[in-house]
């Protein structure tokens, strides 16, 4: 029996158990609970006679409401494009090494955004009551040039852009300064190792990956711009839900009217995200985070 090898039996192998997904019940039971709600909110808003359809569509294309949506966007793309110009030299001066620079942007940024829009709003409508007149000359005693007069000088108008524009600065200042930290400072020793210019590693190199945090937050706040020129309304600015105001003061539709001005902001709003989603899509290419999302489809 010695010279014989024993031959092990092979070992029995048991099959694995199937695997069984886990059943979200919960998450099917909100999903089914949400579509519900869903369904009542879009059947009580289009059975609901109170909102009057027919008057919304009969007003949602008057002369009267384009003109308002035409300043509505007018202003908009006025206060994005001055803010932005403005915001860009704050961001600026806060970033500096020079301490006056960054302690007047800081006191800049700290002063508009502690007050409220609309009552940065009024005070400038009503800034001919504090400066009735606004002199051109050499301080302390010099020699006068001209002499404004600050009351008609500054109409409704003019107030919206000033208040709009200063307001929205502020906050762009921060979105600038907060997209130019986001990039590694060794980026920049690298590439001035390499012997390029600092306009041009601003330019290459800074502000590509910059603008992937600052496109996401600008396009929020262009949309908040939108949004917040109805503010203008109270200066008598024949914006658009000025435009609807007037209308349903002569005939008392209410509802309708608010429903015109509503839907205009939700098409231009939605418009808006769109061109952000592409805008956004443009700078993140390249980016890890992309490349992982197309990995994992």
């Amino acid at each position: 029996m010695s010279g014989l090898s024993t031959l092990t039996p092979p070992q029995h192998q048991e099959t694995p158990e199937p695997v069984v997904p886990l059943r979200h019940y919960g998450r099917w039971a909100a999903v089914l609970a949400a579509l519900l709600v869903l369904l009542v909110v879009i059947r009580s808003v289009v059975t609901n006679r109170n909102f009057d359809w027919p008057v919304v569509w009969r007003y949602f294309t008057a002369q009267s409401v384009l003109d308002g949506l035409v300043l509505t966007l007018w202003l908009t793309a006025v206060t994005v494009v001055i803010g932005f110009l403005l915001g860009a030299v704050l961001a600026t001066m806060r970033l500096s090494r020079n301490p006056v620079l960054a302690s007047l942007s800081w006191g800049y940024v700290w002063l508009f955004r502690s007050t409220p829009l609309l009552v940065q709003l009024l005070f400038w409508f009503n800034i001919g009551a504090l400066y009735p007149t606004l002199t051109l000359g050499l301080p302390f005693g010099g020699p006068t040039f001209h002499t404004l007069d600050m009351v008609n000088l500054i109409g409704p108008t003019a107030a919206a852009v000033i208040g709009l524009t200063l307001h929205e600065a502020a906050y762009a200042a921060e979105i600038i300064r907060g997209g130019l930290l986001s990039v590694e400072h060794g980026q920049t020793e690298a590439s001035q190792a390499l012997g390029l210019s600092r306009f041009r590693t601003f330019r290459k190199i800074v502000l590509p990956q910059a603008m992937r945090s600052i496109i996401p937050a600008a396009g929020n706040m262009l949309i908040g711009t939108l949004k917040g020129t109805s503010m203008v309304s109270v200066l008598a600015v024949e914006d658009l839900l000025y435009a609807t105001q007037l209308i349903y003061n002569r005939n008392y539709q209410i509802i309708p009217l608010l429903m015109v001005a509503t839907v205009w902001y939700v098409v231009v709003t939605s418009v808006l995200s769109a061109v952000q989603y592409y805008v956004e899509r443009h700078y993140a290419r390249g980016s890890v985070r992309r490349a992982a999302g197309k990995a994992a489809r």
